[in-house]
């Protein structure tokens, strides 16, 4: 049994090493394929562009329970259309919505809306929210910002030890 195991591993080893041939990298190289990868890296530092109309939101002052909403509007101001993947708020309050699914083209424009639920908090409220898309970066940022006022004779939580 032992001879079998030693036989079956010098075998492999054996059909490996014969199997590997030395082959010279330099040989596959096209000048077809040196011409393309050099027009595909010419090209390779242009980048969709987000010009924002604002990269920021004050909602002023609103009491504890209201949902305000607002637009952000951009244009692709750089060279290569621009795909936005994915928009996400910095927490569930806030809620970004209706944003362009398709590529916009260099030159065009496009929005989307964001709305915050003011439910339990209060005070100052910073948020933002992150585009995640094909610009150099890959991630842009737009802010929102609301100052929370929680009305008189509202309801407190009480804290039980």
């Amino acid at each position: 049994m032992k001879n079998l195991k030693t036989i079956a591993i010098t075998t492999v080893c054996a059909i490996a090493f014969i199997s590997c041939k030395k082959e010279n990298a330099a040989d596959k190289i096209s000048t077809e394929n040196i011409e393309a990868a050099a027009v595909r890296d010419a090209s390779a530092d242009k980048f969709p562009v987000i010009t924002w109309d604002k990269t920021e939101h004050d909602f002023g002052t609103i009491n504890q329970g209201d949902v305000v909403s607002t637009r952000f509007s951009f244009k692709n101001t750089g060279d290569k259309p621009l795909v936005i993947v994915n928009i996400k708020g910095s927490c569930g309050c806030t809620v970004p919505n209706d944003w362009p699914r398709n590529a916009i083209l260099p030159g065009e424009s496009g929005s989307f809306g964001v709305k915050f639920n003011s439910r339990g908090k209060k005070g100052q409220n910073n948020k933002s929210v992150t585009v995640t898309c094909n610009t150099e970066k890959g991630r842009e940022v737009v802010k929102v910002k609301v100052l929370v006022n929680v009305p008189e004779g509202a309801a407190k939580k009480v804290i039980k030890k």
